[in-house]
């Protein structure tokens, strides 16, 4: 069976029959039909499979996910698999550019290192098989979507998933990212392997981005396999912050011309990752459990150079430019469809307590720089300009500039602006009428 984007997918029956002749008694058991399969955990590995294919770096032999069982996965021998990796090479993928499942089978066994390990290359067969069960049907949806005479990789048009029938916004987003992420492995087969396991292997986006934002932000003390399940479940369990998740990276697609596609933002934007570590964070406080929401905000500062209290309340539709030097104070409020340039500090005033950082309207745009401190109002539709210092409030639709910051127009009368800055991106505004400054 062929997949979209030129990715061969094999039926799960036929790499049961593939293995099945070189695995040991002690590893097979006996269904109904009389044909043997690989032995996994069979209340977590199976669904958990996508992830446990890079989770699992310790080489246990058992599932690690706090809900499956103990139970263990036992040794196959490394000539097994060997044979099911040549098996596997002998199949081309569409236009005959053999770089699917063989370059990925490849690539993923050598990159965990497993060698001769015969219990690691048992776990990682099982994964396989689960994850290329999963592409399978995600194939076929996709080909019932586009038709019979779907395109090959290269000729695809990724505007036409605008147009996709019957599908909700959440799953349209989603199969435009998987199409888009093969399309990028064939083109670039240095990618492979990484585009597969971040995206290719996962059913939806949030264990797509709980797989990533867990790589990103682990450390030796603080697991990816432990932030793995916290992100995933924290995903799950707000239907707000899966909401923001799709919101934000629309608002990036569309409001920075810098990014080519929604999984470059997925995969590249520290602006995006550093807001959705954020989300869960401010989860976490508000359930009381201070000390990892702490633990979470400095793992991104120091990866991501982006410092937001976990308190802080943030809207959907957000955009952090560039992100670099990010501060967002405790008591910070930012609204919906804010957009944030690089080096801006939403900050207090000194060390008095309480409510002490500023309060972010809809709509506003704030340029690189800006620092905003204490606690006061940015109107809604606003726009702050860069290196601005304000410390009084902005009214809506107005523009604020210079240090100290003054409105455009004057504080009688300041100029409106007709348009929402904060989704239009535009950072001009007419000098000759705040400054007789001269060049």
């Amino acid at each position: 069976m062929m997949a979209v984007g030129g990715t061969p997918v094999l039926p799960r029956a036929g790499i049961v029959a593939m293995v099945s002749g070189s695995v040991s008694s002690s590893v097979v058991r006996m269904d109904g039909s009389g044909v043997a399969k690989p032995r996994f955990c069979e209340s977590g590995c199976a669904k958990c499979a996508p992830v446990s294919l890079a989770l699992r770096s310790d080489g246990s032999s058992s599932c690690q996910r706090s809900e499956c069982s103990s139970s263990s996965l036992s040794a196959c021998g490394s000539a097994m698999f060997s044979n099911f990796v040549a098996r596997v090479g002998g199949r081309k993928s569409r236009g005959g550019v053999a770089k699917g499942l063989e370059a990925n089978v490849a690539i993923l066994m050598g990159e965990r290192g497993s060698g001769n390990n015969w219990t690691r290359d048992s776990q990682v067969l099982d994964s396989l098989r689960n994850v290329i069960h999963q592409l399978e049907s995600q194939n076929s949806a996709l080909s019932q979507l586009r038709g019979p005479s779907a395109p090959a990789a290269d000729d695809v048009d990724l505007n036409g998933f605008d147009e996709l029938p019957s599908r909700g916004q959440e799953d349209l987003l989603w199969l435009r990212m998987i199409e888009e992420a093969r399309w990028d492995s064939n083109k670039e087969p240095a990618l492979a392997s990484y585009l597969y396991s971040t995206i290719l292997s996962h059913r939806t986006l949030e264990r797509s981005l709980a797989f990533h934002l867990g790589n990103k932000l682990s450390s030796s003390t603080l697991l990816s396999t432990q932030l793995f399940n916290l992100l995933h479940d924290t995903f799950m369990e707000d239907a707000d912050i899966r909401r923001a998740i799709r919101d934000d990276i629309e608002a990036v697609k569309e409001r920075d011309p810098a990014c080519v596609s929604y999984i470059h933002c997925l995969l590249n934007f520290k602006g995006f990752l550093s807001c959705q570590a954020q989300r869960v964070a401010h989860r976490l406080w508000n359930q009381g459990r201070h000390s990892l929401a702490l633990a979470i905000q400095s793992r991104v500062s120091e990866v991501f150079q982006v410092d937001i209290h976990p308190a802080a309340r943030i809207g959907s539709g957000v955009l952090f430019d560039h992100a670099t030097g990010l501060v967002v104070g405790e008591t910070a409020v930012i609204g919906n469809n804010v957009s944030i340039l690089h080096h801006v500090t939403l900050g207090g005033t000194g060390a008095v307590g309480g409510d002490r950082h500023p309060k972010i309207g809809d709509g506003v745009l704030i340029g690189a720089g800006a620092t905003i401190l204490g606690n006061i109002s940015i109107g809604a539709g606003a726009k702050i300009g860069a290196g601005s210092i304000v410390l009084i409030d902005v009214p809506p639709h107005t523009t604020a500039v210079g240090n100290p910051a003054r409105l455009i127009g004057g504080k009688q009368k300041p100029a409106k602006l007709s348009e929402t800055p904060g989704e239009t991106m535009d950072h001009t505004f007419i000098m000759k009428d705040w400054s007789d400054y001269v060049i």
